[in-house]
């Protein structure tokens, strides 16, 4: 999916220095544009919504972007608002383990 936004110029310039010197002294996950790092931080943002414990988590808690509900505490395994036909099989799943 392809999302248009706007970032302040100064946060724009820092991301940019921050890619350059990936590409000129490398790093553990370099970033060859300013796109791909903020895809890369996307990702991230998204696998810490939905995998609760995760390091990716740890970001969104430190960033105060944990939504407040019980909802935003379950593992999903898959992006996206879970379904209701997948919650009722999780649920029957759970009921059949503890018989």
């Amino acid at each position: 999916m392809k999302v248009n936004f706007e970032i302040d110029e100064a946060v724009a310039r820092e991301l940019v220095y921050l890619v350059t010197l990936h590409q000129q002294h490398g790093a553990p996950n370099p970033q060859d544009s300013l796109e791909s790092l903020l895809a890369y931080v996307a990702g991230a943002i998204a696998d810490g919504s939905r995998r609760p414990g995760s390091w990716e988590r740890q970001l969104l808690e430190m960033m105060g972007l944990v939504p407040d509900t019980e909802e935003a505490h379950q593992y999903r395994s898959t992006y996206g608002a879970p379904s209701w036909d997948a919650d009722m099989q999780e649920t029957n799943s759970n009921r059949e383990g503890e018989r």
